[in-house]
């Protein structure tokens, strides 16, 4: 007989809204529900048009160089409305959905109250995705539009002091990893990075990983499923990057401040603690949040929630204190 594991309790107002996004996301993703997974959540999200309607916000595309050798990269660039921009703090923003989902409006909405706190301007970018673009398209499409923000950091009106890394879940990743990879390319200064429950390991062998497979949002199998398709045969392997899995980076220290939050009840949970206190052990400043009950996106699916108020008043306040925002 087998049992079933042993896991800590999901928030009861988090999990009552379980079953209704399990609808649109399910727990478990599998190479041949990708396409339909693909059109949901597709499906679900507002237009940028309509997060921003009645907000004083405004946006622009915009077309960049790619990596060398590979297509022009979009970026969407938002800033409060009808204002002559100097000096602003900036995110370059990388949209989470696993490598395999999503868009660059992806997580906008939470870009969008940064914008009206703090009078961010922000630049949030359309990488490729696996399986059609595997590693390392969506990390290099990510470091060449961070190349182009901070080289245009005084057109976009961008104090390149204040220029920070974010991104939630594979955008968390992608965050992590563009980090890594301005350090040692001796690219472009950041001044801190926000790893919001960030995407970190391809391995997938932690007890939190074993705790959470057919239930939740983005499940152990989710995870094997997106990693193999970013990774393929390389996956588990010596051959996979620091900058594309940033739980294999051999050495953290000279990276920016970190702020790094993870659910109690996620897939994620050991490898972003893990990772955090590696950051702490390499002299890294890093704040560490661990949101008792809540599942994967918890913030972005049910932001009305407790739980989601708290996770984001947390990430306002680091950019208040840290970031210097």
């Amino acid at each position: 007989m087998t049992t079933a594991p042993v896991r800590p309790p999901y928030d009861p107002e988090l999990a009552a809204l379980l079953p209704a996004v399990n609808e649109v996301l399910p727990s478990s993703i599998r190479p041949d529900d990708l396409k339909r997974v693909r059109e949901q959540v597709s499906a679900a999200f507002l237009p940028i048009d309509e997060v921003i309607a009645g907000r004083a916000i405004e946006y622009e595309d915009r077309t960049i160089p790619g990596p060398e050798g590979a297509p022009d990269v979009v970026v969407t660039i938002l800033r409060p409305a009808k204002k002559r921009i100097e000096n602003a703090p900036g995110v370059y923003h990388t949209h989470g959905g696993g490598m395999i989902l999503g868009d660059r409006f992806t997580g906008v909405d939470q870009l969008c109250d940064w914008v009206l706190e703090f009078g961010v301007v922000a630049v949030t970018v359309e990488y490729r995705l696996a399986p059609e673009h595997p590693d390392p398209a969506p990390i290099e499409d990510c470091y060449a539009g961070l190349v182009w923000t901070a080289a245009n950091a005084a057109e976009l009106g961008i104090d390149p002091a204040r220029l920070v890394l974010a991104g939630g879940s594979a955008g968390g990743g992608l965050a992590a990893g563009l980090a890594l990879m301005a350090r040692d390319r001796g690219g472009p200064s950041i001044s801190a990075q926000m790893l919001i429950y960030p995407m970190l390991d391809d391995r997938n062998e932690t007890p939190s990983a074993d705790q959470f497979e057919g239930i939740g949002i983005w499940d152990r199998i989710s995870n094997d499923t997106a990693w193999t398709m970013l990774l393929g045969d390389r996956r588990r392997t010596g051959d996979v990057s620091p900058y594309a899995a940033p739980a294999r980076a051999a050495e953290l220290a000279g990276l920016p401040p970190a702020f790094v939050d993870v659910c109690s009840t996620e897939t994620f949970r050991d490898e972003d603690i893990a990772y955090a206190s590696r950051l702490c052990s390499a002299g890294v400043q890093t704040e560490l949040h661990v949101w008792p009950g809540g599942f994967h996106g918890f913030d972005s699916l049910a932001p009305d929630a407790p739980l989601s108020r708290q996770a984001r008043a947390a990430r306002v306040d680091w950019l208040r204190r840290i970031a210097r925002f």
